[in-house]
């Protein structure tokens, strides 16, 4: 390991992602520059992520990044100035930068549309892209980027696979939601599937997990938000673990962990196909889950009834995305980083 650091610029570090980065920390040596500022993620940053950190206002990463006291410089998409700021400063230093990109579909905000040429500078001189899948790879390389690896979404496999203390299960089938209110995030469209499965209520329940939520319609109940070893009990007991997200102007679903916190309790996953983990290969229809169509009420409610009628499938799905979901791991994360430095122009080339 170099005696210099790498730089990598993001906004904050959730929960589900401290160890990922104390596995890249153990391979490389990274200093986190942690600028704050809006998320999608459930929940907040945890205040000490484990690994060398500063706090930063995003105005400050350009002097901080080309300061050289970094061998190679990374960012995130997140933020409005981190990122040409994170790159102008790793070509002042003359030090590698690599871009982490979540991106896999052209978002229409009209902040958007203005920095897509600069997105576009970025992708072409960028001495790698590390994408959460193959289905940001495959944007990142139709933008000209040069260099792709992909580190994989990751959870704590071992916490989540790990058997649940105290099993909720609220009805003998349980349809299980975790996430926020958002639009984008479905709820509406599964709601509505909901009733389009007519199950008997006295039987069936939708769980909707996370802030915000109104319990609407027969079946249907609300749980809040819950700690890890709650939600871990309600994947426990649920038959299945509902992802349907919809894309929006300004979101489209760049994995969605959710996916891989069900798989490692052997729960079959339904997604749309405007979800990060089906279009990025974690849920492949009828392999390690079922796919519908984004925003089709009807087709996900079918998918609903029919893992309901269909015991076996349930099982075999589970049993799939379980053994699938064991290589997306904290170390499979960190050795994606570790191959897009390795394949990076060195400083002193850099500087020739």
């Amino acid at each position: 390991m170099s005696d210099r650091p790498v730089l990598f610029v993001t906004n904050f570090v959730p929960p589900d992602r401290a160890g990922a980065f104390a596995a890249l920390h153990a391979r490389e040596g990274i200093e986190l520059a942690l600028f704050g500022g809006r998320s999608h993620h459930a929940t907040a940053g945890v205040e000490h992520p484990g690994v060398p950190h500063r706090p930063v206002a995003q105005r400050d990463v350009h002097a901080l990044a080309a300061s050289g006291r970094y061998r190679a410089v990374v960012c995130g998409t997140a933020g409005r100035t981190a990122l040409p700021a994170a790159w102008l400063g790793a070509r002042r230093a003359r030090v590698p930068f690599v871009l982490w990109s979540a991106l896999w579909a052209e978002l229409r905000t009209p902040a958007h549309l203005l920095a897509r040429p600069l997105m576009a500078a970025i992708y072409r001189d960028a001495d790698a892209v590390v994408a959460y899948g193959s289905h940001v790879a495959a944007f990142a390389a139709r933008h000209g980027a040069r260099q792709v690896t992909i580190a994989p979404q990751a959870v704590d496999n071992a916490f989540w696979s790990a058997p649940a203390a105290a099993p909720e299960r609220p009805a003998p089938f349980t349809v299980l939601f975790v996430g926020r209110a958002a639009r984008e995030k479905g709820v509406a469209e599964l709601l509505e599937a909901w009733r389009a499965a007519a199950l008997d209520p006295a039987a069936a329940a939708l769980v909707l997990a996370g802030e915000g939520h109104d319990a609407n319609g027969p079946g249907v109940r609300t749980v809040g938000a819950l700690s890890p070893a709650e939600l871990r009990n309600f994947y426990a007991a649920a038959d299945v673990v509902a992802i349907p997200s919809i894309p929006s102007r300004r979101f489209v679903e760049p994995w969605g962990l959710v996916a891989n916190e069900a798989m490692n309790q052997r729960c079959a996953v339904i997604a749309t196909d405007a979800v990060g983990a089906a279009a990025g290969g974690l849920v492949r229809d009828e392999r390690t889950g079922l796919v519908v169509p984004a925003g089709d009420a009807a087709a996900l409610g079918r998918a609903i009834r029919r893992l309901h009628d269909d015991p076996a499938l349930r099982e075999r799905l589970g049993e799939a995305g379980s053994r699938a979901v064991a290589a997306y791991t904290y170390e499979a994360w960190a050795a994606g980083f570790s191959e897009a430095l390795a394949g990076t122009p060195a400083a002193g080339r850099l500087l020739a």
